[in-house]
């Protein structure tokens, strides 16, 4: 009798599983992975297109497993030049809102929108897109680009040439390292105290701001060049290397940027409707 836990898909079709999930392992080669989390109906699966080896299923003890055998989670931003890359899926995965995702992709582009659990993401060279998770978020890759929006839990960011950009960021802790990558981060009005953590060799980092704000703030570079909207944090620095230093508003908040050459700016963000409301506390 075959197990019903798992299943083996060569070609297009949809699963709908009845067991809970609690847990989501994706680990795929080429196309497009779409998690999206729902608080209606029991988790489902999409696979629209696939193309070489088939992918393999599972459920057990409420892990729901989309995965190649041999694309192992541990190793999986070391693969490279390897012709069993010719593989490509599109697939769409409906899970409950507080389902833990980890997702791997190689050379394929992943969509997570709507996930309040825990979120972990690595890549090799696909792109990651990240909408309304609420949750932790945990990003690795080697020249894949991350792009977020409205995240409303901490997000720590590891890359080689991998940009980062994150809009309307709702005030949680932000720690990324890259070597070239570039990192832009806006943040949303509701971020008073941010909590901002950036390094990066040469890339280049832009930050903005919303009104009010509470930081304390030290950018550095060594040879690339600075640009500051806030007229009560100073600029200054020797031979090439510059800093901008201050506290604006009542301090509180963290932000700290370090860069070999890249060039570092801070921005004003423009004041948005709820911005205008009456509001309590310390205005610059």
């Amino acid at each position: 009798m075959p197990d019903r836990s798992q299943w083996s898909l060569a070609a297009p079709q949809k699963l709908t599983f009845e067991e809970p999930v609690t847990a989501l392992a994706v680990r795929v080669v080429g196309g497009t992975v779409n998690v999206v989390g729902t608080d209606s109906g029991p988790a489902g699966l999409e696979l629209s297109e696939i193309e070489g080896a088939p992918l393999v299923v599972s459920l057990r003890e409420g892990v729901l497993t989309v995965a190649y055998d041999d694309l192992p989670w541990k190793n999986i931003l070391k693969w490279f030049d390897r012709d069993e890359w010719k593989r490509s899926v599109t697939i769409t995965l409906t899970v409950p809102t507080a389902t833990r995702v980890e997702t791997g992709v190689v050379g394929a582009s992943a969509v997570v929108s709507g996930i309040a659990g825990p979120t972990e993401v690595r890549g090799v060279t696909g792109d990651v897109t990240l909408v309304g998770v609420r949750g932790d978020v945990r990003a690795e890759s080697v020249s894949g680009r991350l792009e977020a929006q409205a995240l409303g839990g901490d997000l720590r960011f590891n890359s080689v040439s991998g940009d980062l950009t994150l809009i309307e960021g709702t005030g949680g802790r932000v720690k990324a390292e890259t070597v070239n990558g570039d990192m832009t981060i806006d943040l949303a009005g509701t971020a008073r105290t941010p909590d901002l953590a950036l390094t990066t060799v040469s890339g280049e980092v832009a930050i903005r701001l919303p009104q009010p704000v509470d930081a304390d703030v030290e950018a550095n570079t060594t040879s690339g060049p600075v640009s500051c909207a806030f007229e009560n944090l100073r600029v200054g620095g020797q031979w090439g290397a510059k800093r901008i230093t201050g506290t604006l508003g009542s301090g509180g908040g963290k932000l700290k940027i370090t860069t070999v050459s890249g060039a570092v700016a801070l921005l004003r963000r423009p004041p948005s409707p709820e911005d205008d409301a009456p509001a309590s506390g310390k205005v610059l």
